[in-house]
This record gives structure tokens, sequence and C-alpha cells, in this order.
């Protein structure tokens, strides 16, 4: 689609015209990655992937219901831009323009002059707002990304995996007030994530769950040498993209490699109890044909190695055991430490 104020849809900066973007310095210059995921975990997994891939896409979720993504969904009837602006922000260049950039596209603002139950911009990220207005003004959700990329000079594209809001169903097995064990439905993202504080999280679908992939995602999952998974909150981030039938078949069909980046620690609001073996076993029930080549998990945080091993090798996969986490915050991966870890894992 072209512009309404130009004519015409520029590529992002250092396109190369196949649905990536070349990544200047890249150790792997001449590698095609494709990142999934949502949120923070793809945050991180981009930051690091940046400094690695030759040409990079990020397909992400479009599930969110929380913050001021579901307020916009909500009110608008668009896509859940929040995961989609973080991924752009995570591919700003390292110089003044791209640091700025990003804290624009991360900024929120901050009512103060009425009350919290008047306020109407109180907690609105900038980016969301301009990501919308792109949509708005150019009519499709792929093409005003293009626009957003290029204004940041990102390193990289960022793709819905789909032009169809999605939400998320989950089951939750919990004990009811006579301490039996239930189990309910519960929708929507945010929903799920306070069911799973009173319980354990069984299952999770996707509606409507005919929803059709947007086909540059699936093209970038084909054209890919590589394909990462993760990291990130497992039922919300991680398996939305897996519950897509085509996406499961792109990712079967695809001759690149597939890579799974483990979360540093498995105590999340949706995963308690679980252990890392665990998260595979909940990521192989969902998607029993996916095939992985590589899995990347912390040396330090990774307490049952033997059990991560035995479910990796179901899935096809060998273990690297890596320090990824950073050295001032446990809680989050180290980039630099990350994208070392990944260029070795691709070397091997």
């Amino acid at each position: 689609m072209t512009s309404p104020l130009t004519g015409q849809l520029p590529l992002p900066p250092g396109s190369d015209g196949r649905g990536g973007v070349r990544t200047p310095g890249a150790a792997r210059p001449g590698v095609r990655v494709t990142a999934l995921g949502g949120g923070h975990g793809l945050y991180a997994s981009l930051s690091a992937l940046r400094l690695v891939a030759g040409h990079l896409t990020a397909v992400v979720t479009v599930a969110d219901d929380g913050g001021s993504s579901g307020t916009i969904r909500k009110e608008m009837a668009v896509l859940p831009p929040g995961d989609l602006r973080m991924a752009l922000a995570a591919l700003c260049d390292d110089t003044d323009w791209g640091r700025t950039w990003a804290q624009v596209m991360q900024h929120r603002f901050r009512s103060t002059e009425v009350p919290a139950h008047e306020a109407t911009l109180d907690n609105h990220a900038l980016g969301n707002l301009l990501i919308v207005a792109l949509w708005e003004l150019l009519g499709d959700p792929v093409d005003g990304l293009r626009w957003a990329g290029a204004l940041l000079r990102a390193h990289g594209e960022v793709l819905p995996i789909s032009r169809t809001p999605l939400t998320i169903e989950g089951d939750v097995l919990s004990s009811d007030a006579e301490g039996r064990l239930r189990t309910r439905r519960v929708e929507g993202q945010v929903a799920l994530a306070r069911a799973a504080l009173e319980g354990r999280v069984t299952g999770v679908r996707l509606n409507p769950s005919d929803a059709v992939p947007a086909p540059e995602a699936l093209s970038a999952i084909e054209l890919a040498d590589w394909v990462v998974i993760g990291p990130g909150s497992l039922y919300t981030s991680v398996l939305p993209h897996l519950l897509m039938a085509d996406v499961r078949a792109a990712l079967s069909a695809t001759p690149a490699r597939r890579l799974y980046l483990m979360n540093l620690h498995t105590g999340t609001q949706e995963t308690t109890g679980l252990t890392h073996a665990d998260h595979l076993a909940v990521l192989h029930s969902h998607a029993p044909d996916l095939r992985l080549d590589v899995v990347i998990a912390d040396a330090d945080a990774v307490q049952d190695r033997a059990e991560v091993v035995r479910a990796a090798r179901r899935m096809g996969a060998r273990v690297v055991f890596s320090r990824v986490g950073s050295a001032l915050d446990p809680q989050v991966h180290d980039p630099l430490r990350l994208a070392v870890a990944i260029d070795e894992a691709m070397t091997d």
C-alpha cells in the first residue's frame, strides 16, 4: 500500500528488498534470523540478535490485552501495539538518533492534573500512539510498522504474527472453596496471568482459532537460516505463535535451524511450580511436531540439567549451557553474553 502523503512506501534503511533489513556490523552478515515472541522476552533476544544476525526479522504476538495496548485495542479495534513497539525499540541503532527514538517510543505519559479515574493519556506509551497513527494513515499494520522502522532506523523488520487481533484462552486448575480441584476457562492475557496466581495453567488456545497468519511472517520463517523462539512468558508470549496451525507447518517446512532460548527463571506469574524441563514439556505438548536444533539455557539458573537435556532430546535438540544472565541483574539476560552464546551455538 502506498502512502497517502508521498504516494510511495519506502523500504526501511538498509533493506534488502526481501522482507529483511541488513544489520550493520553483525557478526554473521549473510545469516538471516527470524525471532518469534513478544514482550520483554523478545526485547531481550532482539537486543542480542542484532549483534549477530545479518538480516533480522521479529515476528510478534498480537494477543496482549493489558495496559495501554488493551485500552487502544478496546477503543479502536486495532492490533495491540505494545509488543510491536518494544520490538522496534530493541532494534534502534546505537547512535544518538537511535537511543533518543528508543526512549521516545518507550516514553509513557503520566497525568498529574486530573484524578486518575478522569485521565485519558495516563500510562499510554507514545510509541503505541505513533504506531496506531501510521496504521490509520496507511491502512495496513505491516506498512505502518515498516514506516515506523524507517523513522527509527531500525536494524531489522518487525511483523505481526497476524493482521487479526488474537485473544488467549486458558484452562486453570485450582481449588474451590471446599478444597476440590476445579478447572475453569479464563479468557484474555491479563485475566490468565491473574488466574495463574491461584492455580496452574493446563492448556491455552487462541481465539479466533482460524486466524490467518500474516503472509509476510510465514515468508520470514521460510527464508530464514535460523528461527529463534523465546525467551518470554511461556503461555502468553511463546506459545501463541505455535498455536497457529499454519505457523507450525511453516516451522516444520522451513530449511532453517531452530533455536530455543530458555527463560532464566521459571517461577513467573504464569508458571509457578514449573521447572525448566517442564517448560520444554509444555512446549512439546502444544506443538508435538516442532523439532528444535539447539536449546540455550543459563548455566547458573538451571537446576535440573539432566531433565532439560532429556526433554530437549525428545524435540531433537542439543542443549548449550552458558552464562547469559546479567551480572547486575540475574533476572534479565545480558545482551552481549546472550549474543556470544547464540553466535557459538550457530557455529557448532
